[in-house]
């Protein structure tokens, strides 16, 4: 799992390296507030959990035409079958969006805190999330792994930390 981490990381880095030696310097870039509306579903990657669903809000501020600032919350539930409890959470997320391809095609890096809040769990957990993406002026579709430092998960019979997730995102966002 660290090394899918590590290797996400380092594509978004080399990514984040290239568009920055290619950045266009237009000086009349119209500056502004982007908001967007998303559902995402999604495969936790270990037990007890059997799937995420969730609903979030996505305010962007566009720093130029390729680069953008992210500030994501909503709520998300980890579903686990059986007699044990669902997880649900509100993210809390900022982060860095940097177009790569005809300003479409982009990766995304976020880093916040998931504040959990059902069935009597009560931790706040570190969340990193790389993403890649395709946006048009009002439709973005995304896929993302999210790592949650703080959850639970079991690992084999004992009870560990440390909560991974697959998740697709489906969003309609417009200028504001």
């Amino acid at each position: 799992m660290k090394n899918l981490i590590k290797s996400i990381l380092t594509v978004m880095a080399i990514a984040f390296t290239i568009t920055t030696s290619a950045q266009e310097t237009k000086q009349n870039y119209d500056q502004g507030f982007r908001l967007g509306f998303g559902i995402s579903g999604g495969l936790p990657l270990d037990d007890p959990y059997d799937f995420n669903l969730g609903a979030d809000a996505r305010l962007q501020y566009d720093l130029s035409k390729k680069y953008s600032l992210t500030f994501t919350t909503g709520f998300s539930n980890f579903f686990v079958s059986g007699d044990d409890n669902d997880l649900g959470y509100i993210p809390a997320k900022a982060g860095f969006k940097a177009f790569v391809l005809k300003d479409q095609l982009y990766l995304m890096g976020e880093v916040g805190a998931a504040f959990a809040v059902t069935n009597g769990y009560d931790k706040t957990s570190l969340i990193l999330s790389p993403t890649i993406g395709y946006a048009t002026s009002a439709i973005d579709i995304s896929l993302r792994y999210e790592h949650f430092n703080d959850f639970p998960v079991m690992d084999g019979a004992s009870v560990d930390t440390g909560l991974g997730l697959v998740s697709l995102r489906i969003a309609y966002g417009f200028k504001l």
